[in-house]
């Protein structure tokens, strides 16, 4: 039996992704959670532009197939799109996947179908990770506008379509006029083995960084502008006079070097430079052992269309290495965290409404964790990335 088992070939997937894929921290964790994929016994093939570095490979059974490519504004989709036309024919001839699943762009989503795609056995699915809110200007009109065709031409010649969350496919439905059958769900996924946090020594990391006998306050990913940040650093000042030893530790790196400028600049304004501590970005692989040292980890962003709908890794990563995290009152956080406990909410970004946030974490930090238990429990149950492949799975294999 084992042995037929392993003359059976793999499934194959074409995962076709946005281009510039190294200019983003979250797409390494990408990488980690089409592992799950890889894991169900499918081969997955990953076309992604590429501008620095290669990103690392992550699974004997996830085939990289990087796209040498500069970050231009509204060239690079352009580029990125020709390139992929130039090289898919050859991959399919040769690989012939059972699916081709891409993100949204006017280009890949359009020519590739009418091009290459239609007349292959391949079944085409377009996955939506966010929905577009860009400013009122040329650049936002013309996102929204491939968005916008992406959709409306997947609607009419792709097998489906996938979202994050559910409450995203609502709102896709209900825009585009969608059968809600059309579209699956598949949210963000975490590495319960990776995010373990049994395999990590929070003290030895404090040790190393002076960060004994301090409450930490912790959050980490991009270090931009509109993410709740600012409304945090302020909120220490708040909290400094009273309580000297809670500390806001801040790992990541900007995508704009102004951002990182601003929030340097208001660090140093509210005089809490020995309480907000900026640390460069690390490997992905070292990201627990980050998070094992802090006390309660936060995720404060703004109550914006952007997020609503989105299902937060950073928040995932945290419950599953049991802390405790700080989120701000929105359908994505209480989509994920519910009741639990080991979530503290504020309705707002107000300063004043994080700092009595972080006061309550505080003043019952000998219960926190017990209370972030419950995070651990949530993961597993809904978020590990072998739950998010099988609903995956499951969406593709339906006929």
């Amino acid at each position: 039996m084992h042995a037929h088992q392993e003359n059976i070939p793999r499934k194959k997937i074409f995962w076709i992704g946005n281009a510039i894929s190294d200019l983003l921290l979250s797409k390494e964790a990408e990488i980690e959670s089409l592992q799950g994929l890889a894991e169900s016994g499918y081969d997955v093939y990953l076309f992604a532009g590429q501008s620095k570095r290669r990103v690392k490979k992550a699974n004997s059974n996830i085939h990289l197939i990087p796209i040498p490519l500069r970050y231009v504004p509204l060239i690079s989709p352009f580029l990125y799109a020709l390139a992929v036309l130039i090289l898919l024919p050859f991959y399919i001839v040769t690989k012939k996947p059972n699916f081709i699943v891409m993100e949204p762009d006017l280009t890949t989503a359009s020519f590739i179908w009418k091009t290459l795609l239609h007349p292959s056995r391949s079944k085409i699915i377009l996955d939506i990770r966010s929905t577009p809110v860009e400013p009122d200007n040329f650049q936002g009109s013309l996102r929204t506008l491939r968005f916008n065709t992406s959709v409306a031409i997947a609607k009419k010649v792709f097998d489906g379509m996938t979202t994050l969350t559910d409450l995203m496919k609502q709102e896709i439905c209900n825009k585009f006029y969608i059968d809600p059958r059309f579209i699956g769900v598949w949210t963000s996924g975490v590495s319960t083995a990776l995010f373990k946090p049994e395999n990590y020594d929070g003290v030895e990391i404090r040790k190393k960084l002076g960060l004994i006998n301090k409450f930490i306050v912790f959050y980490h990913g991009s270090l931009s502008l509109y993410r709740g940040i600012e409304e945090s650093i302020e909120s220490i000042r708040i909290l400094k006079k009273e309580c000297d030893d809670i500390v806001l530790f801040l790992l990541g790196k900007s995508p704009r070097a102004r951002d990182l400028l601003v929030i340097k600049e208001l660090i140093q304004k509210s005089e809490v430079q020995d309480n907000v501590i900026i640390h460069s970005a690390v490997c992905y692989e070292d990201v627990p052992k980050y998070i094992s040292m802090c006390d309660v980890g936060i995720v404060p962003l703004p109550d914006l269309p952007y997020w609503r709908y989105q299902c937060p890794l950073k928040l995932l990563e945290y419950l599953a290495m049991k802390k405790v995290v700080i989120v701000t009152d929105i359908p994505a956080n209480r989509e994920v965290i519910g009741e639990s406990k080991c979530g503290i909410y504020v309705s707002s970004l107000d300063p004043e409404k994080i700092a009595n946030a972080i006061t309550y974490a505080y003043d019952n930090r000998d219960k926190l964790k017990e209370w972030g238990s419950d995070g651990r429990v949530i993961v597993e149950e809904k978020y590990s990335r072998n739950e998010v492949a099988k609903d995956l799975e499951s969406f593709l294999l339906k006929g």
